[in-house]
């Protein structure tokens, strides 16, 4: 006997060439037989998802999700489980110094899983700003908590913002670029400097420093620092990057993620490979909610849903290094699962710009099943709920800015 067979939806899974009805079998916490019909007699539990679309479990590549110790941080599961999300990446809201909160305090109380990144400031997050003097940055101390955390912290997190790059200049990313290599793992920088203050041509010098498997987060952004110059062309050295296997990621956030900047991106080519909430607890009360309001977002921008769901499952997985146990509905791997509902509609978006965007289709979360554990949600993390639209169409609406 199987223990749950999800019955009657659409599955899509770009990443293995699925898409239509079929049946998921769990057993164990694994996926057990994906086929178009499993007999519901052989298993103990059947959960009926018909008009849905049955995903690999989602994966939110950057995160900050280590409540309690930063004063921003959201905990896990509302951003997670809760919201249809599987696995959550933190993008380094820890240091060397305040690291361990993750495995003693956060990671025992949720049922998301967390894959974190350690930042190349010792104490992390937990002061704005992040880097303030020289003695921000432990190197040693850093490699050996990357060693001694070996196989749960995924890489190194740097942000190219002021101070920390009027205070050390490009030795800063040297040295996160450093503890990466030095430590086997991989590097994330944040692009886009909030501050307005440093070089913005300070990226043509960040991107041949990127070795393949690195991230670049924000890669949407209108700050000085982005990856577009002053006309409006990407800078030769993004499509070195790409051609070096660097993965661009959207990263909304609160501040670094334009319509404007995203569109001419994409009409010059160079097309994400991942998108992200940057999730925050400031962040949700203003612009980012959920992944699947992320989700929503590309769909606006004219992205198909094959795109939209590989840039939140397999490319994700890839990025991170578990592409052999997440990402992908494959038997035997993890049964981690989202099924979601795409709603017809009229809506308004908004990036952090405020600049808005209609959209036709939403994507709801319906339920999440995490190493084959079901979880419920709701709207995920957001302030707002779902109302009928008071127009002419009766279409549903969301009330309130997503």
């Amino acid at each position: 006997m199987y223990d749950l067979i999800l019955k009657g939806g659409n599955v899509l899974d770009p990443s293995v060439a699925l898409n239509g009805a079929h049946d998921l079998a769990i057993q164990q916490g694994k996926i057990a037989h994906i086929a178009p019909s499993i007999p519901a007699e052989e298993a103990r539990r059947v959960i009926e998802v018909p008009g849905t679309i049955v995903t690999p479990g989602l994966i939110d590549l950057h995160v900050h999700v280590f409540e309690g110790f930063t004063r921003f941080g959201v905990h896990p599961d509302q951003g997670g489980v809760y919201a249809g999300v599987t696995t959550l990446v933190d993008a380094g809201s820890a240091g060397c110094a305040t690291f361990l909160g993750f495995p003693r305090y956060i990671l025992p109380q949720c049922h998301t899983e967390i894959i974190p990144f350690l930042h190349i400031s010792q104490t992390g997050l937990a002061t704005i700003p992040d880097i303030i003097a020289e003695g921000s940055i432990d190197l040693e101390g850093t490699l050996r908590v990357l060693d001694r955390h070996k196989g749960l912290i995924c890489g190194i997190k740097a942000r190219m913002v002021s101070p920390a790059l009027e205070i050390f200049g490009m030795e800063m990313p040297r040295l996160a670029r450093r503890a990466a290599r030095e430590s086997g793992t991989k590097l994330m920088v944040h692009i886009g400097d909030t501050e307005k203050r440093y070089d913005p041509t300070v990226i043509r010098r960040l991107l041949p420093m990127l070795e393949a498997g690195d991230i670049l987060t924000h890669y949407f952004t209108a700050n000085p620092g982005g990856v577009l110059d002053g006309n409006g062309r990407l800078v030769p050295e993004a499509w070195e990057a790409a051609k070096t296997g660097v993965w661009f990621d959207t990263a909304h956030g609160q501040m670094n993620f334009s319509f404007d900047v995203g569109r001419r991106i994409i009409d010059q080519g160079l097309l994400p490979h991942c998108i992200s909430t940057d999730l925050t607890v400031p962040g949700r009360l203003n612009t980012v909610h959920s992944m699947t309001e992320m989700m929503t977002r590309f769909l606006g921008l004219g992205f198909t849903l094959d795109q939209v769901v590989t840039m939140c499952t397999a490319n994700p997985a890839k990025a991170i290094g578990a592409a052999d146990r997440i990402g992908s509905l494959v038997v035997g791997r993890q049964a981690d699962i989202s099924v979601l509902k795409i709603h017809e509609g009229n809506w308004t978006v908004y990036d952090v710009l405020r600049t808005s965007l209609n959209v036709k289709q939403a994507v709801v979360p319906v339920l999440t099943l995490k190493r084959g554990e079901v979880f419920r949600p709701e709207w995920g993390p957001r302030p707002w709920g779902w109302e009928p639209d008071p127009g002419p169409s009766g279409a549903a609406a969301f009330k309130g800015c997503c």
